[in-house]
């Protein structure tokens, strides 16, 4: 093990989680329309591209917490055998894991997002091809929610289902959208939530 530094993690939850807010913030601006701009040259339906977009974001924040959940029981135990500090063993561990986040090895994160992608059955895509083509947008949203999860309290997204009741307090109205329906049709961005409370909207289709 490397040495780590004691009370870290919770010295600097403020500025990481300012950080991360914002990285959040710009996968959404920047790195998700690059990723609809590879996918619009395999799939014609902007609805499917927006799905598997969609889909992509919420598959990777579950195997990201997965991994996260995985890694921290390894530090335990190890930590557990030598920590002798003041600080709680719980602390040493999340210390650890906020030094040390290069260890988190994305691309099984990945490879689990692409694998459940396939599987879906709300993703329809030609026969030939290849979420691969996604990666880099997928490694990022992994990063940014295993680095998530060391946040007190970690932050996660929102699930969302065809056909809810559009919350204007969780969800944009997508520039496409009928303003006069109540009910979503398909999400195109997950809402960021703190504690069950949102604090980064997320994006969604209302049609008739």
């Amino acid at each position: 093990l490397r040495s780590c530094s004691p009370g870290r993690a919770r010295r600097t939850n403020a500025s990481r989680r300012a950080c991360l807010v914002a990285r959040f913030g710009d996968i959404y601006a920047q790195d998700r329309l690059d990723a609809e701009r590879i996918l619009r040259t395999y799939i014609c339906n902007t609805e499917m591209v927006q799905r598997i977009i969609y889909t992509a974001a919420l598959e990777s924040f579950q195997a990201a917490k997965v991994a996260y959940r995985q890694f921290k029981i390894r530090v335990r135990k190890t930590l557990s055998v030598r920590n002798s500090g003041p600080e709680s063993l719980d602390d040493s561990v999340l210390d650890y894991i906020v030094r040390h986040e290069d260890l988190y090895d994305v691309q099984a994160s990945i490879n689990e997002v692409i694998r459940s992608l396939s599987i879906n059955p709300k993703i329809s895509v030609p026969l030939d091809f290849d979420f691969v083509v996604i990666s880099s947008f997928i490694r990022e949203l992994c990063c940014v929610a295993f680095s998530m999860q060391t946040l007190i309290p970690p932050l996660d997204v929102a699930f969302g289902m065809d056909g809810e009741l559009f919350s204007e307090i969780k969800y944009h109205r997508s520039f496409d959208s009928d303003y006069t329906a109540a009910l979503v049709a398909y999400h195109v961005w997950p809402a960021l939530m703190e504690n069950d409370v949102v604090i980064v909207k997320g994006e969604a289709v209302t049609k008739r």
